[in-house]
């Protein structure tokens, strides 16, 4: 039997295969790959009439830029390897998008469903105040974000937390991001890894080149997707694409099981189901699957794992037919599928790019923080007014010169409304993603070595990270 390396070795296994396309010395090598300090912590938080002992972990990987970055995930399954290969992947991927921070990670070992809202708040704070004593959350030093399990809810718990121990720290919101907007959030930020994934097939399928390489020609519209986990990414990644660009989503895999509609399937009815009768079981519309992972493998042109690490593994690659596979969750693919499918011919839009639009918007939301101010909030009513003046101008050369013309429906209102912060913060996760992409894309093309994505992302990351440590004199 093969054997399939853990999500850790999976993540040491792309980097050294990226790295052996490189001229890197054996110690830039070495520190790059390795973790820099993973934190436990072991808190007692009385519950129910008892003391309840919870494991928390919190993994900094690299501080070529500071603050480290990345999510904390709320999972009876997280454990210290896995912690480290998500800080080690946040290094990457902050790297291959130009965010400027080094890669961290965080997790509890505790199921947020067994536990009543003012409890999470507890445990939640007590794990806050271990981190923040250490220096573990701090605005100009490690910044949380939401994760798996966790969201807006425990963004703020963590924020105030901080700022009851930080009381004259002006900068305290900046400490966590993904917060609610009454909390010092950004708009955008909830729906921004699934709005950066549909961004990202977006590039994708602007290059004809890149779609032949998929088996596929066209655009977006009329194409069949499968996705896996209906949660947070994958519910706005499913919802934009189906809504904005035209894609059919024939099958929604849960935990339950899943559903299978040829005819396509209604994103938000579904999701509105879930939230009432936590699954897919019972709803009306399409066929139920009980054994749901089964659907992986149905006939459709992309493939969106959504939910956890390890999805498509050495059992069901060679049964996957998808020409596309887009990662919008942290290693779905492991690194033993991750070769059966390219040998496939399968094209596979890794991670470290597709789930960026989380970190990225985070990245907006942290400088929001640090200048005190909303974006948008200086210069939206002086870009309507310099519209306006042209409206203006068009319309009296119109009515003085007896041209017979008039602006078409809507245009008047459309170019005269100023952008907020939602579509700066839109406006900015598209030329991210964009940037990103040919920065990957020119490396896929043009160096010999690259013959997949991943790999090209990984060589751009890991340059750059290069470049930081070789500036501080390393």
């Amino acid at each position: 039997m093969k054997h399939e390396p853990s999500f850790r070795d999976s993540v040491d296994l792309m980097f050294n295969r990226a790295v052996a396309l490189m001229d890197l010395s054996p110690g830039l090598e070495e520190k790059i790959r390795v973790c820099n300090a993973t934190y436990t912590v072991r808190f007692g938080v009385r519950l129910r009439g008892a003391i309840h002992t919870f494991t928390g972990y919190r993994s900094v990987h690299s501080e070529h830029l500071e603050p480290v970055k990345g999510g904390i995930r709320y999972s009876l399954g997280v454990h210290q390897d896995e912690v480290e290969a998500l800080a080690a992947l946040m290094t990457y991927k902050c790297a291959l998008v130009e965010a400027p921070f080094g890669g961290s990670k965080g997790g509890l070992c505790v199921d947020p469903r067994a536990w009543e809202e003012h409890e999470l708040e507890m445990i939640t704070r007590r794990f806050t105040f271990e981190l923040v004593k250490r220096d573990l959350i701090h605005p100009s030093q490690n910044v949380p974000a939401p994760d798996m399990g966790t969201g807006e809810r425990e963004m703020a718990w963590i924020a105030d937390q901080y700022k009851r121990m930080h009381t004259t720290d002006i900068n305290g919101a900046a400490c966590v991001t993904g917060k609610p907007i009454n909390a010092g959030g950004i708009h955008g930020r909830t729906e921004a890894t699934g709005r950066g994934v549909q961004y990202a097939l977006r590039e994708f399928f602007r290059h004809p080149d890149d779609v032949a390489k998929a088996r596929m020609s066209g655009g977006l519209e009329g194409k069949t997707a499968v996705v896996q986990g209906l949660g947070n990414v994958g519910y706005h990644a499913a919802k934009f694409l189906t809504e904005e660009d035209g894609l059919k989503v024939i099958a929604v895999i849960e935990r339950d099981g899943a559903i299978h509609d040829p005819h396509g399937i209604d994103i938000d009815k579904l999701r509105h189901w879930i939230d009432g009768h936590g699954g897919v079981a019972g709803y009306p519309d399409g066929e139920y699957v009980e054994n749901g992972a089964t659907l992986l493998e149905t006939e459709c042109d992309i493939l969106i794992p959504a939910a956890l690490e390890g999805t498509i593994n050495i059992n069901n690659a060679a049964r996957i037919k998808a020409p596309l596979i887009i990662e919008a969750a942290n290693g779905p693919v492991t690194a033993g599928a991750n070769d059966i499918l390219l040998d496939k011919g399968c094209v596979i839009i890794p991670d470290m790019y597709a789930n960026a639009g989380g970190v990225t918007v985070s990245y907006f939301e942290w400088v929001k923080n640090l200048s005190h101010i909303r974006f948008g909030r200086m210069q939206r009513r002086q870009e309507e007014a310099r519209h306006e003046l042209i409206v203006n101008e068009l319309e009296r050369l119109s009515r003085d010169r007896d041209l017979g013309w008039t602006l078409s429906p809507g245009f008047k209102q459309k170019y005269l409304r100023g952008a907020d912060e939602l579509e700066l913060v839109r406006s900015g996760l598209d030329d991210t993603m964009r940037a990103a992409y040919q920065s990957m894309r020119e490396v896929w093309h043009g160096h010999e070595g690259a013959k997949d994505l991943r790999t090209a992302a990984y060589l751009v990351a890991i340059r750059r990270v290069a470049a930081s440590y070789r500036a501080k004199g390393l």
